[in-house]
């Protein structure tokens, strides 16, 4: 056993060949040089591992580790993007506003008479 993906190699064999029922957990553990109970060891590990990499994953890559740099930009473009649209919308409604008193103003010039109109004349006294 000289290096360890041998040595894994053999272990996996091994550990398939007792639970196969083709040899013991003693002859196993001689053939690696341990005792029985870090046999079990080895063998509890193993199942746990193959078992853990049947688990269903989602399909495709996984996602890469997310750059703390590239993540605060995007996240200060989305905070820039959202000043944006409001200060847009503060925009209009002042260009709304500006054209209702403009509206209301040119009402009030027609309803009310020129304040350079004359005096109505005077009415005659009584004599």
């Amino acid at each position: 056993m000289s290096n360890p993906q041998t040595q894994a190699q053999q272990r996996a064999l091994l550990i398939m060949q007792v639970r196969t029922g083709q040899i013991t957990a003693t002859a196993a553990a001689q053939q690696l040089n341990l005792s029985r109970k870090t046999y079990y060891q080895w063998e509890n590990r193993g199942l746990n591992a193959l078992l853990e990499s049947q688990i269903e994953q989602p399909p495709g890559r996984p996602p890469k580790a997310a750059d703390p740099e590239k993540e605060q930009l995007r996240r200060k473009v989305a905070q820039l993007e959202q000043q944006i649209t409001e200060l847009e919308q503060v925009q209009k409604l002042r260009e709304i506003v500006q054209q209702l008193q403009a509206s209301d103003a040119k009402k009030n010039s027609r309803s009310c008479p020129p304040s350079s109109t004359k005096p109505p004349p005077p009415s005659p006294l009584p004599g």
